[in-house]
């Protein structure tokens, strides 16, 4: 009984997989984007209205219209240059988008616009690593305030914004010393940030 159970089981699970595999996203899916060497960037994203969606080190990536191998092979593709070798990512499906209810002609009423946003996003020492959604100009030293700022064991002279663009995949990466800065020094243009930047705050060595 207890292996004909397995084998049921095992055959539902199949089946699940394979009709994930399958299915087209849409607008207001919900995934989960997983990468085996990193699990620090594993993390439940929406599928915007415009069928895209932000993810670290990779900016925004289509899902609109693909399937999740399709999405799969555009992350992987995307996040290929900061990993020694070809990285292991994996898309699942955690909720699909809400059909709203139908509703009569008369009651039906134009929904305000939502405010716009950017996708930013937090790594190391940090107090709230993860994404964060913030308006669009808001700068680095803006949006280290929305984070909860830095952890005790931050190396403040040398913390990094990667940038993708998000049409060539080409990465820039700036350097910032918040020690200086903290102290009165100018930042060059203070970073106004842009959808899918990247705040990485590495760990600070000994004696630094």
């Amino acid at each position: 009984m207890k292996t004909l159970l397995l084998a049921i089981w095992a055959v539902l699970a199949a089946s699940a997989a394979m009709a994930q595999s399958d299915y087209v996203v849409s607008p207001g899916d919900t995934l989960r984007i997983e990468v085996l060497e990193d699990t620090t960037l594993n993390r439940n994203v929406i599928v915007l209205p415009d069928g895209r969606f932000s993810f670290p080190f990779a900016g925004t990536v289509q899902a609109g219209g693909r399937s999740l191998g399709q999405i799969e092979a555009a992350v992987g593709s995307a996040i290929a240059s900061n990993f020694a070798a070809a990285p292991n990512v994996f898309a699942s499906i955690v909720s699909l988008r809400q059909a709203e209810p139908a509703r009569s002609s008369a009651a039906r009423a134009p929904a305000p616009a939502p405010d716009p946003t950017i996708s930013v996003f937090f790594l190391g020492e940090v107090a709230s690593p993860g994404g964060q959604a913030v308006s669009p100009g808001t700068t680095f030293l803006q949006a280290l305030a929305l984070g909860g700022g830095f952890s005790n064991f931050a190396a403040l002279k040398r913390v990094q914004i990667r940038r993708t663009n998000p049409a060539t995949g080409a990465q820039t990466l700036y350097t910032i010393n918040y020690n200086a800065v903290s102290q009165g020094a100018e930042l060059r243009g203070n970073f106004v940030l842009q959808d899918g930047d990247v705040i990485l705050v590495p760990q600070r060595r000994l004696f630094e």
